[in-house]
């Protein structure tokens, strides 16, 4: 597998303190040609950076994600008492850094008791600045599809909803209106038929590969490069869509601290073809198509 592009990662994550040289040394390895590595407020943003400069694979985007605004080891709340427009105006000038490529990882969580106010003004603000920056955004979507969509309509951002979780109806308008939707390891979960429903329905050309790593896995599995993930709903799809062919998934096991290898679910797709016709491209194409600044240097 070649030109695999991570949509949606969190290298940044202490999760990885241990190995992360490691990790970073075998992606490229393991066919990885791109990663976008996404922050979560104003305190890892420099780490986000870093990754970036160090790694020529690595881009980078800058936010603030809801949960910051709750977490006590967030600079949201740790450093700006929850004033996240005052943390919001502190990390303006990081967007100057030709290594950003999107405005994330933003958007609304309700999922946890993140005041529902707050995190609507926070995200809807940052859609304010994705649109002044003329960036694209890496969106968080966690049980607020009401108010979500209601300000994706708003703004008629570019850009990506990570691990989507919407229906194929509303999967349908989103494409329409020019999103792209990611998808990780829940696909390979027994129950994840919502996913292959939406996958069905969509235009090929707009689904995105992503790890959400260390944070999202594929259904358990043992020893690296040797465990066959088994799929046996992704054949039956849709003829649109053709079939999913399993490979070896190349993740260690989840108790790990390294647990998602951003090689780790990108084989579950068949990443040369996910369609029958000549003209079917491969997932990793729709990257370029979206974060379009980072090939036009």
């Amino acid at each position: 597998m070649n030109n695999i592009f991570d949509t949606h990662a969190h290298y940044s994550s202490r999760q990885f303190d241990a190995d992360r040289a490691e990790l970073l040394t075998a992606l490229p390895a393991g066919g990885v040609v791109g990663v976008l590595e996404c922050a979560t407020h104003s305190g890892d943003a420099a780490q986000v950076l870093e990754l970036a400069h160090a790694a020529p694979y690595f881009h980078a985007a800058l936010g603030i994600h809801p949960e910051s605004l709750i977490e006590e080891d967030a600079a949201t709340v740790a450093v700006y008492h929850g004033d996240w427009r005052a943390e919001l105006a502190a990390m303006r000038p990081l967007f100057a850094d030709k290594a950003v490529a999107a405005v994330g990882e933003i958007g609304l969580d309700h999922h946890w008791p993140v005041p529902r106010q707050e995190q609507y003004d926070l995200f809807e603000a940052q859609l304010q600045l994705a649109k002044e920056l003329d960036l694209p955004v890496s969106v968080h979507d966690r049980e607020a599809h009401a108010e979500m969509y209601e300000l994706l309509r708003k703004y008629k951002p570019r850009g990506a909803l990570h691990c989507y979780s919407g229906s194929a109806d509303d999967a349908a308008w989103l494409v329409e209106q020019g999103m792209y939707l990611g998808f990780g390891g829940a696909v390979t979960y027994k129950g994840a038929k919502r996913a292959a429903r939406v996958l069905a329905a969509i235009p090929h050309d707009r689904a995105l590969l992503e790890t959400d790593c260390p944070y999202m896995a594929p259904n358990r599995c043992g020893a690296p490069a040797t465990t066959a993930v088994t799929l046996s709903t992704w054949p039956r799809t849709s003829a649109r869509s053709g079939i999913w062919i399993p490979r070896p998934c190349w993740t260690r096991p989840r108790q790990t601290p390294g647990l998602a290898l951003a090689c780790n679910l990108f084989g579950i797709f068949g990443m040369a073809k996910i369609c029958g016709g000549e003209h079917c491209p491969p997932l990793h194409d729709n990257m370029p198509r979206m974060y379009k600044q980072i090939f036009q240097e």
